[in-house]
Parts: structure tokens; C-alpha cells; sequence
């Protein structure tokens, strides 16, 4: 006979009164209307944008953090739901929301592009929040009784293809981001870096095959994410998927931005000028300044997908879990650094002898 409480009456027994509460608590249903805060947040992206655009200087970077809590909101939504498995449908569409809202700076960004194409037919913050609104619909139809089912565990090759393609790729992206670092010593600097490099992966050969290869590491990357988003996970593990999907949207978004929109679209070189929004400058330009926040989250979140990623590789080598743990720590700290000093490079910052 189950106890009025819910739980069988033999765990009642064992558990005591003080331990049953805490599992009452974590057997309640989600909070439905809880479950659409990332959603309502992130609908507010571009205005926050649209704000840091019109005040004054000195209350720009309020409204720029003010935007950027918007999707860490939706990410920590989502850390507070991992260690839990979905019980229902409508639970594990609110993980998948969660998810999906952390990754609305490139988002935004691609649907910027794409208005463009269609030729404007709708104002981008209209369009904003009539996407977000069909996502919170997708959310609300969800049966929050109907059983989620327990989800299969990732795929053991899937994973195995997704490290080496991340091995494959990891000279260009550290590369990559070096060449953003030389910015800080001035354009100049970025663009003798930057011809040294493109001597290489331009040739046609290497740039087909680097874009496969990153093409493919998101499709993976996709599916692991999705697998995931139906299981329970321990912090760690919830991190590297949010970072996964943020950088998967960030690599698809620039991708498209530098190879489709500029390189073949538009014949624009995709040097320093264009990456720093000159002549104007990124934090002026009402355009220019979403570029901002979506640069310093997906750096940040490229180097720490890495630095999870590295850990488990340390763990599956037998070396020990605190160690690991410290390395993942300051993988944290170097990617909140890197991220800030390109994005700091790109507003103008320069360091001189």
C-alpha cells in the first residue's frame, strides 16, 4: 500500500520522515509555467540589443550583460534539470527548450540572415518572438502526464567518430584563435598571421575537407546532444552538452556567415576589417553589436566543450578524478579569458611594446 505521501510504505519505514520529504520533493512534477522562463527570456534578446544600442556609452555594457544573462538564464534552467531523467514528455521538451534558448545569439544571428534573404518580409524582433512563441507552443502541447520513456544511452561509436573529428579540427580552431589573439597587437599583425595561415587550409582541398569534417562534427555532435537531453547527468556532463549545442549553432552560424553570406554572396574578404564591424566598430553599429555576445559565448563555450571533452579522455586513461576535475577548472578559467581578450581585441583594445 503506497503512504499517503506517495512513496511505498516500506520505504517509508526505512527512510524516516526527514529523508521521505526530500524524495517527495524530487518526485513533484515540474512546475509548467516554470518550464517556459528560458523561452519568455530570450524573446527579450533583441530588444536588450536594441537598448544597448540607444543609451548612453556608459550604460552600454549594463544593457550588453543585461543580454547576455538572458541565454546564461535559459543554461542554468538547464543545469538545474540535468541531474534528473524526464519523467514525462512534457519535462523532457523543457530540458530540450532549455537547450535550444542557451544557443539564442547565434540563432538570432542566423535569423537575421535569412530575413535578409526572404527580403525582409517581417521585422527581425517580430520574427524573434514568433519563433520563440511557436517553441514555447511546441513545449505547452506536450502531455506533462504521458511517460518520456527511458532514453537509449549515447551511441559508443558516435562518440568515438565526434573526439577524433575534434582532434582533426583542433589545429585549425587553435589556429583560429591565435590569430584573433594577434588582433590585440593590431590589424596589421592579425593579417600577416592570418595570410600565413590561409596559405594552407585556403587551398581548395584543405578548406573542402575542414568544412566536411566541421559539418560532420555537428551532425554528431546533434545526436549525442539529443540522446543526452533524455538522461540524468552529473554537472560536468550537463555542461559539456549545453557548450556542445552552443557551439555546434555558433560553428553553423559562422560558417555561414564567413564562407555563404560573405565569401560566396557577397564577395567580401573576411579579414579584420569585417570581423570587427569597421569603420564603425562593433559596439556601435545597431547591427553589429549582437556580434558581441554571440563572439564571447562562442568562444567560451568552443574551449570549454574542449576541456570536457579532455576530461573524460584523462578519466577513461586512469588518471585520477581531482586531478581531472582541476583540469577542467582551468580549461573554465582560460576560456573566459581567451573569449574576453578577443572580444576586448575586436572593440579596439591593443596591447603595445
Amino acid at each position: 500500500m503506497p503512504s499517503a505521501a506517495g512513496l511505498p510504505a516500506s520505504e517509508v519505514q526505512i527512510m524516516g520522515v526527514t529523508i521521505r520529504s526530500v524524495a517527495v520533493k524530487r518526485e513533484r512534477p515540474a512546475q509548467p509555467l516554470l518550464a517556459f522562463v528560458p523561452a519568455l527570456a530570450v524573446m527579450s534578446w533583441p530588444f536588450w540589443l536594441r537598448g544597448a544600442h540607444a543609451v548612453a556609452e556608459s550604460a552600454r555594457m549594463l544593457m550588453l550583460l543585461g543580454a547576455l544573462a538572458m541565454p546564461l538564464l535559459a543554461a542554468a534552467w538547464w543545469l538545474g534539470l540535468a541531474p534528473r531523467s524526464p519523467r514525462s514528455v512534457f519535462e523532457r521538451r523543457a530540458r530540450q527548450l532549455a537547450l535550444l534558448a542557451f544557443a539564442a545569439p547565434p540563432l538570432f544571428v542566423s535569423l537575421s540572415f535569412v530575413l535578409r534573404v526572404l527580403e525582409k518580409p517581417l521585422p527581425e524582433p517580430v520574427a524573434w518572438v514568433g519563433l520563440w512563441a511557436a517553441v514555447a507552443a511546441w513545449l505547452g502541447v506536450a502531455d506533462s502526464k504521458a511517460p518520456a520513456g527511458m532514453g537509449r544511452p549515447p551511441d559508443a561509436t558516435a562518440r568515438v567518430v565526434h573526439g577524433v573529428i575534434a582532434a582533426l579540427v583542433l589545429a585549425f580552431i587553435a589556429f583560429h584563435l591565435v590569430n584573433h589573439l594577434a588582433g590585440l597587437l593590431g590589424p596589421q599583425v592579425h593579417a600577416s598571421v592570418m595570410h600565413l595561415g590561409r596559405s594552407l587550409y585556403r587551398s581548395p582541398a584543405v578548406e573542402a575537407v575542414l568544412v566536411v569534417l566541421l559539418l560532420l562534427q555537428v551532425a554528431f555532435g546533434a545526436g549525442l546532444a539529443w540522446r543526452w537531453s533524455a538522461r540524468a547527468m552529473d554537472g560536468y556532463r550537463a555542461v559539456q552538452v549545453a557548450t556542445g549545442v552552443y557551439a555546434g549553432f555558433f560553428l553553423l552560424t559562422h560558417l555561414n556567415s564567413a564562407l555563404v553570406s560573405a565569401r560566396l554572396l557577397n564577395g567580401v574578404d573576411t579579414d579584420w576589417a569585417w570581423a570587427s564591424g569597421a569603420p564603425v566598430g562593433l559596439l556601435h553599429d545597431a547591427w553589429s553589436i549582437r556580434l558581441l555576445p554571440h563572439y564571447a559565448l562562442g568562444v567560451f563555450c568552443v574551449l570549454v566543450h574542449l576541456a570536457c571533452g579532455l576530461r573524460v579522455v584523462l578519466l577513461a586513461h586512469g588518471w585520477q578524478q581531482h586531478v581531472a576535475n582541476r583540469g577542467w577548472w582551468a580549461g573554465l578559467a582560460l576560456a573566459a579569458t581567451v573569449a574576453a581578450l578577443i572580444v576586448a581585441g575586436l572593440c579596439g583594445l591593443r596591447i603595445t611594446a
